[in-house]
């Protein structure tokens, strides 16, 4: 009977010993711990480098590349290079040329409407201020008679809405290009309407 003690002891103890916290355990607990620190560092060095690369992208300039170009060798270097084409340089220049008022009764049977309107020549700076006022002065009773024939032709319908004053003012640059510089490169950009009253 003691024997059969003896045996029963160790098999309690056998089983017992790995649900209860003994020597296998600490050695599971410290793999865990071991991994904590490698965790760390990995999650600081992808967010250091995403902030690296994210600072470098922000303070990152479009104006001059980061390394030098090598320029050819069979140009002189930029303070030497001859500067660009005036013409086109002076085509971003852009002037104004401010048109009297105007009044024209509107095609309307029946009723008596009429439009007044103040536009503004919007001019290429391929043409100088000077050149080119001097030429509008001489021409503005034309551009005047144009103007009023152009809008008596218009009714109430054709006035409203901003599709039919972007129209008008397509169709006023076009006409205006048209006797003005018939046999040469339109030189006015666009119409800029200043007053467009509707009465």
């Amino acid at each position: 009977m003691a024997d059969e003690k003896i045996e029963e002891k160790p098999q309690e103890t056998a089983t017992e010993a790995p649900e209860t916290p003994g020597a296998g355990a600490p050695a599971a607990k410290n793999k865990g711990n071991s991994m904590l620190p490698w965790i760390i560092i990995a999650v600081v060095m992808l967010v250091g480098a995403g902030s690296g690369l994210g600072l470098g992208l922000l303070f990152a300039g479009n104006d001059a590349p980061a390394t030098p170009t090598a320029q050819p060798q069979n140009q002189p270097p930029a303070a030497e290079q001859p500067k660009a084409d005036t013409a086109s340089a002076a085509a971003n220049n852009s002037w104004y040329f401010d048109l009297e008022p105007v009044v024209a009764n509107l095609n309307e049977p029946g009723a008596t409407r009429y439009v007044r309107a103040v536009l503004t020549l919007e001019m290429s700076g391929q043409i100088s201020v000077e050149k080119g006022t001097a030429l509008l002065e001489q021409k503005k009773p034309l551009l005047i008679n144009l103007l009023t024939i152009y809008l008596s032709g218009l009714d109430i319908e054709s006035t409203r809405g901003d599709k039919n004053l972007k129209r008008i003012q397509f169709e006023i640059c076009d006409t205006f290009n048209e006797r003005l510089f018939p046999d040469s490169k339109p030189l006015i950009n666009g119409i800029l309407i200043k007053e467009f009253a509707v009465q």
